[in-house]
């Protein structure tokens, strides 16, 4: 059994809070049965789901993409203020994508989107590791590098944020690895290996040390990198992609089960 709005989630392009609006709107039925309650447990393998008459059918089957994203477009459907969306840079079809996790406005590179909400949240969730190039204004110091080998705790972590974000405080845990490639007075450029995607992380880590981000460019999720895909375009992921991401989800499955997720 499992909840109606992760059964939607999990089984559609909806998100969970998309799911909870249909259901609480009474776009969902169950059987044939209106159902407003988003906690309703439904039979995965039996139950017919529809949404705004539209059946919501299991599947196994996903697709996963690889877009590089700019610098200068926003991770979200729209923008109040009318700046450039990921979604305008990509192809109609890729509309319904999810994202998995965040850049920021300035940060360009690796960006996975898939039709799968299931997929977009256990990778977005995950430890899997993060490999980031780094530009910093100014010298790489003795105290940026210990924090990057052993973690570092801020109460106050709103340098390098956004100045409306409600993140103050951050536990950065060791980072998973670090390359300086150029220590100067002027810039330093590192590549640095993290497990997390907090929010704008990286630019409150080097923040705190007084080293403002100039550049801030992804260039590997996991087993996926950037390689020679062009800045705005998109590409599929390849056959050994795919079979580490399968056997990621099959990992993942098999925690849930364990834990007695519903």
């Amino acid at each position: 059994m499992m909840r109606l709005n992760k059964y939607i989630a999990h089984h559609s392009s909806y998100s969970r809070r998309e799911a909870d609006a249909a259901i609480l709107a009474g776009y969902v039925r169950v059987n044939g049965e209106i159902q407003d309650n988003p906690g309703t447990q439904v039979d995965e393998k039996e139950a017919i789901v529809y949404v705004s008459g539209k059946q919501v059918t299991p599947k196994d089957k996903y697709t996963v993409i690889v877009y590089n994203k700019p610098k200068g477009e926003l991770v979200t459907k729209v923008d109040p203020k009318g700046r450039r969306t990921i979604y305008d840079g990509l192809e109609s079809k890729y509309k319904h994508f999810i994202p998995v996790g965040r850049l920021d406005y300035a940060t360009e590179g690796v960006l996975l989107l898939t039709d799968a909400s299931k997929i977009a949240t256990a990778l977005m969730t995950s430890n899997l590791e993060r490999i980031y190039k780094v530009k910093i204004k100014g010298e790489v110091t003795p105290e940026m590098e210990a924090a990057m080998l052993n973690g570092l705790e801020l109460a106050d972590a709103t340098a390098g944020g956004h100045t409306h974000s409600k993140v103050t405080s951050m536990t950065f845990a060791p980072f998973l690895g670090y390359k300086i490639q150029k220590n100067e007075h002027n810039y330093s450029i590192l590549k640095i290996a993290i497990a997390e995607g907090q929010n704008r992380e990286i630019r409150r880590f080097f923040a705190h040390f007084g080293a403002e981000v100039a550049d801030l460019k992804r260039v590997s999720f996991a087993e996926v990198e950037l390689n020679n895909l062009p800045t705005g375009k998109v590409r599929f992921l390849t056959r050994s992609e795919y079979s580490a991401l399968f056997t990621f989800m099959k990992v993942e499955t098999k925690k849930a089960k364990e834990r007695g997720d519903k």
